[in-house]
């Protein structure tokens, strides 16, 4: 048998008193035996003690609701579903997180300071004959739940890994976390240090918004010291790519309302679905962040901003790159162990043609390629403040921007749309250079803007600022310098050349560039490079790399002069 609900109340009591009692600056120190001074005012300074939370396991809410009112606790609200904690007790418990129904509540306490706090209750739904007796028995006697949060004020980047390396410096060690598409709020969990003077061994730092680029590193780190789940996370990385591309494949995003929830009956008789095999896909898909269930009800599904970029049709669609990374790319990268072993590329040896020669060969393939580079373009956004562009916009005469390989012309119009005074030249491949036209007349800016079909031995002369983005990473070092080559030729004495791709890391550190390189390899028989590796490429083409900056998705922009001997 379960155990009632009466211990519960006690400590629903007991942790709401903790919570009255606390404030940031004193709990602090006891949670972290050792700090003070500096670190200790930056602390304070940047967090508040926000909750204590604990777990516990009523029948249904209105017992719930019964053992909060006996603790002096008022519910905030129906519970919300806790996504965090649903799969932490899944994966210790080696449970199907469906079969865990986790609400989450946050009644209001007042600190003896004046402070607004809450105590957190998580309340995993125990009906009798559940099955559910060991874990509950489990979760009473460990409490490993149970844990003091305190919230980020105002949380940039460079605050939270500031706060991480703080904690880490004494002694708290990093104990998963998530990101909670219901709250958008991301929560950073902690293991408290063993000579910690509370009673709670776990540590939460919240930091409202959508932080998942610094949670990746945070949970690395954690799931380093349990190698066993962090494998099989990794081994069952295909199944997050193929239900990503089968949410747009199915028309699911498209189908569902971006300002409101939608049924799943709804959605399955738009697109055709088997109504018990759409409500399965959707629920992983809320474990990746794609989409939030309606609180308080299973049936009803609404897209998140991640999963807005699934939908087809929108200016920032990555729906292209899905369906190219769940369909041909895919495929090819089942053959990387041919790829490694022999050297040819999995999508030669998969497909019997090269990567380029075979989407030529394939219209519909082509275009679904050209959208999916389209989808990058975020990298993009930066670019146009430049300083090399800034600088050709306030030349005394028009200055000229070619556009290398521009493809269909995204980051050419970017740069046109904000720089007025510049025109632009774009090479490419027949095909493209048409579909470039009609995207750079739709910007607006195609009366600025001339075409040249052509090879990189086309390279248009004359122009004070060359681009080259995204094209080097897809070929081998010697066509890579006949590339250069070709751009350094033209280029005259004052012209500036970007080159935008992404970077590896000197140092193996953790970087998207990393597994491009995988991608490159097998798919075109390219390679990303290390900044000293394009450095020595220049070099031999007469050129010289005199800067660098970051862009976003991980990319690079690299600054090339012609050199002074050239």
């Amino acid at each position: 048998m379960i155990p009632s609900m009466s211990g519960d109340s006690a400590r629903l009591r007991a942790t709401a008193d903790f919570v009255r009692e606390q404030d940031t600056a004193t709990l602090l120190p006891l949670l972290l035996p050792g700090l003070d001074g500096p670190e200790l005012r930056a602390l304070a300074d940047r967090c508040r003690f926000a909750h204590a939370a604990l777990l516990v396991f009523p029948q249904d809410e209105r017992e719930l609701t019964a053992s909060l009112a006996d603790a002096g606790l008022t519910p905030d609200g129906p519970p919300r579903p806790s996504v965090v904690v649903r799969e932490r007790l899944a994966v210790r418990h080696r449970r199907d997180p469906a079969d865990l129904a986790v609400g989450i509540l946050r009644p209001a306490v007042t600190g003896r300071d004046g402070a607004h706090r809450t105590v957190e209750v998580f309340a995993l739904t125990v009906p009798p004959g559940s099955g559910l007796d060991r874990l509950v028995a489990h979760e009473r006697e460990r409490q490993q739940e149970a844990h003091l949060a305190f919230e980020v004020q105002a949380p940039d980047p460079l605050v939270l890994r500031g706060l991480c390396v703080t904690l880490g410096r004494f002694g708290a060690v990093p104990d998963g976390g998530g990101y909670n598409p219901h709250e958008n709020g991301t929560v950073f969990y902690f293991t408290a240090p063993d000579d910690t003077k509370t009673e709670y061994r776990r540590l939460e730092l919240y930091a409202p918004g959508d932080h998942r680029d610094i949670l990746t590193a945070h949970l690395a780190a954690h799931q380093a010291r349990q190698p066993a789940e962090a494998l099989l996370r990794l081994l069952t990385g295909a199944w997050t790519t193929q239900a990503l591309a089968a949410f747009v494949r199915l028309g699911i995003a498209d189908a569902m309302d971006p300002e409101r929830a939608s049924a799943v009956d709804d959605l399955a008789r738009t697109t055709g679905a088997v109504p018990d095999g759409l409500a399965r896909l959707l629920r992983y898909l809320e474990t990746l962040g794609a989409v939030a269930r309606q609180p308080g009800d299973d049936d009803h599904y609404r897209l998140t901003p991640l999963g807005a970029l699934l939908r087809t049709g929108t200016p920032d669609s990555m729906s292209a790159l899905a369906l190219m990374y769940g369909g041909p790319f895919y495929r090819s990268f089942a053959e990387l162990a041919h790829t490694v072993r022999t050297g040819e590329p999995g999508f030669e040896h998969l497909f019997g043609a090269h990567h380029f020669d075979h989407f030529a060969r394939d219209p519909e393939l082509a275009g679904l390629f050209d959208r999916s580079m389209a989808a990058g373009a975020a990298m993009f956004e930066p670019l146009p403040t430049h300083p090399v562009l800034l600088a050709a916009s306030r030349a005394p005469e028009p200055a000229t921007v070619v556009d290398v390989a521009g493809g269909n012309g995204a980051l050419l119009a970017r740069i046109l749309t904000v720089h007025r005074r510049l025109e632009g030249v774009l090479l490419e491949r027949p095909h493209v250079a048409e579909a470039a036209r009609q995207s750079l007349a739709a910007a607006g800016v195609g009366d600025r803007c001339t075409y040249r079909v052509g090879d990189f031995a086309d390279v248009p002369t004359g122009g004070d600022v060359y681009l080259l983005s995204r094209v080097l990473h897809d070929w081998d070092d010697d066509r890579c310098r006949e590339i250069l080559r070709h751009i350094a030729a033209a280029m005259p004495a004052h012209a500036d050349l970007l080159v935008v791709e992404r970077v590896l890391p000197p140092d193996g550190a953790p970087s998207l560039a990393a597994a491009w390189d995988l991608h490159m390899m097998c798919n075109v028989g390219g390679r990303e490079r290390r900044a000293d590796h394009y450095a020595h490429l220049f070099r031999e083409a007469g050129l010289t790399l005199t800067g660098r900056a970051r862009l976003p998705l991980d990319a690079t922009v690299l600054h090339v002069r012609k050199s002074a001997e050239g």
